[in-house]
């Protein structure tokens, strides 16, 4: 094939699309189909009018290179939305770690612990399970691939296609490009995939939903998203040296000048997540939660917990932070959004799963009536919005409406708002409904301002001497991550204008992009062409997909696009 020529795509029809094998996609399609088959078997026993629904063909895309790949979570499980999708979960070998059997809250100074003397609400987790995300997702995929669902991994959608206003379907990536866009001997166009109905479960800032959304306007009217970003290590522990079970939250050291927490999970076969997540509307212009993960470990209370073991796995991503004032219109001509894409994690608590189940779910019991009806207008998909307002997910997004407005204001700032929102169920004393007037992006203060003229000196911004067992460069750091990407394909991280990073950025504000990525993917480097100055280096086969640089450069400068399909990280534990 030569350059010129014009590219030639396969169409495949399918029924139902699901963009995205995470939590939210799977669940709907694993509902769907045991959706029909109850219709079906109703109505061969006679307890249902009506006639039989035929075959659907209801497929994932997954642009992992499996699913499980791209899934990192906490992750502590409330088993409300799973219980109903599979009642017998346990039995069907959903792959648990644990039942919490402890939970606390402490505040950290920079050496000694307080207690909080009774656990507050939001972090009461006994009775919750603690799971690994990517092995939950594994097992998922394979009780829809055992109903006959179509799961194709490796396949990321980059285009919406439309007609007449509705969406029918999405383009899959081209493979087999090179550095500069050119085909390669392996090129393959990517496909034309037409349905009936797409549901977007693409999660946190789907890219390709965001595209949806602005086209549609699906945002109009909402607060703009704002996010968090979190990052975590399992670390093995000496041969009985943990009780599993125990789900501990802090707040205060290390972050100083950013607002979020940290937690630790422990595991059977004594094994421990720490983990640290940070607002992304933080003004820190050095803001860098692998350093700061690092330096958590360092504290006594959580070094004694963990001392004389090793780092096995680490990774790192985004979550939506904005709440049900954030969250888009959920449905359009031909399509729905589910789970983290739209926005669905409470916050307060730092769960979703349940939610991203419970929406999935829902979008399913919605597609169900749109193929009995034969109509997949926004006049039949509008009773998924109904579903939701009457469900799970806004009996816990909507008194947390107003907690990531609140909450930045600093954590004891905060204090007798946070208080009065838990009395008035999220009311508070400052508004019904407080909007968020910013994007992560603009409120990045200058590094001088910030920290003064000496940012390096400060204790805050210092990395603990890596080891190779209990801490690590950022760099080492991805390299647990197992992330692989085609170093011969296009770079998925565009930068509109590297000058401003030269000319402006470095100097302003010490570079955040270098510091906010949990994956070494920017660095500022001598520009030999240039003496005297640097340019900004982009490792985008370090990327493990976060979208932090997306939402945070403070000139908005970076976009994050899909990259081929089956790069980005290989999770297995976390």
């Amino acid at each position: 094939m030569h350059q010129t020529e014009e590219i030639v795509r396969e169409t495949m029809e399918v029924d139902v699309l699901i963009v995205g094998g995470g939590v939210a996609g799977l669940s709907a399609a694993l509902h769907l189909q045991n959706l029909i088959s109850k219709h079906n078997e109703e109505i061969a026993a006679g307890t249902r009018s009506g006639t039989p629904i035929p075959d659907q063909m209801i497929t994932v895309l997954e642009k992992a290179s499996e699913v499980g790949a791209h899934s990192l979570s906490g992750a502590v499980l409330n088993p409300v939305s799973l219980q109903e999708l599979m009642p017998d979960f346990k039995e069907q070998g959903c792959p648990i770690e644990c039942e919490v059997t402890h939970d606390a809250v402490y505040y950290l100074s920079s050496k000694s612990k307080i207690k909080a003397p009774i656990t507050p609400p939001p972090f009461q987790n006994e009775g919750n399970y603690l799971i690994s995300l990517s092995k939950f997702n594994r097992w998922l995929g394979q009780k829809c691939e055992e109903k006959g669902i179509n799961i194709f991994p490796g396949f990321a959608a980059v285009e919406a296609l439309y007609e007449d206003g509705r969406v029918v379907g999405v383009r899959t990536g081209d493979k087999g490009l090179d550095k500069h866009g050119g085909r390669k001997a392996n090129f393959e166009p990517g496909m034309l995939l037409r349905s009936k109905v797409t549901i977007f479960a693409e999660g946190t800032r789907g890219s390709l939903f965001q595209q949806v959304s602005k086209k549609l306007g699906l945002m109009d009217g909402r607060n703009p998203d704002v996010y968090e970003l979190g990052v975590k290590e399992i670390i093995q522990c000496p041969p009985g040296t943990v009780e599993q079970g125990q789900v501990i939250h802090t707040v205060g050291f290390p972050l100083s000048k950013s607002i979020g927490g940290t937690f630790i999970y422990t595991l059977p076969n004594d094994q421990v997540i720490v983990g640290l997540v940070g607002y992304c509307d933080t003004t820190d212009p050095l803001f860098d939660p692998h350093r700061n993960l690092q330096q958590l470990k360092t504290h006594p209370f959580v070094y004694d917990m963990i001392k004389g073991g090793k780092v096995i796995a680490y990774g790192g991503k985004t979550l939506p932070a904005g709440g049900w004032y954030s969250m888009p219109k959920l449905y359009h001509d031909g399509c729905m959004v589910v789970g983290d894409s739209a926005s669905m994690v409470d916050v307060k608590k730092l769960k979703g799963i349940h939610l991203g189940m419970k929406a999935g779910m829902l979008a399913a019991e919605t597609t169900l009536e749109a193929i009995l009806a034969g109509d997949f207008s926004a006049q039949t998909l509008k009773s998924y919005e109904t579903k939701v307002n009457a469900s799970i997910i806004k009996k816990d997004l909507w008194p947390t409406r107003n907690f990531h407005q609140t909450l930045s204001k600093g954590v004891f700032a905060s204090m007798p708002f946070l208080a009065a929102l838990e009395v008035t169920g999220g009311l508070g004393v400052l508004g019904s409904r407080m909007k968020i007037e910013h994007k992560d992006y603009e409120t990045t203060e200058p590094v001088l301002d910030a920290w003064g003229p000496k940012p390096w000196e400060q204790p805050e911004n210092q990395l603990p001497k890596p080891d190779g067992q209990l801490f690590y460069d950022k760099l080492s750091s991805v390299y647990l991550t197992g992330t692989m990407h085609d170093e011969h394909s296009p770079s998925h991280l565009l930068v509109a204008n590297t000058s401003v990073c030269r000319d402006v950025c470095h100097e302003k504000y010490q570079s955040p992009c270098n510091h906010f990525c949990p994956a070494n993917v920017y660095e500022m480097v001598p520009d030999q062409e240039i003496p005297g100055t640097k340019r900004l280096q982009v490792n985008s086969t370090n990327c493990i997909h976060c979208k932090t640089c997306d939402l945070k450069c403070p000139f908005d400068n970076i976009d994050w696009t899909t990259p081929e399909g089956g790069g980005g990280p290989q999770y297995k534990e976390v």
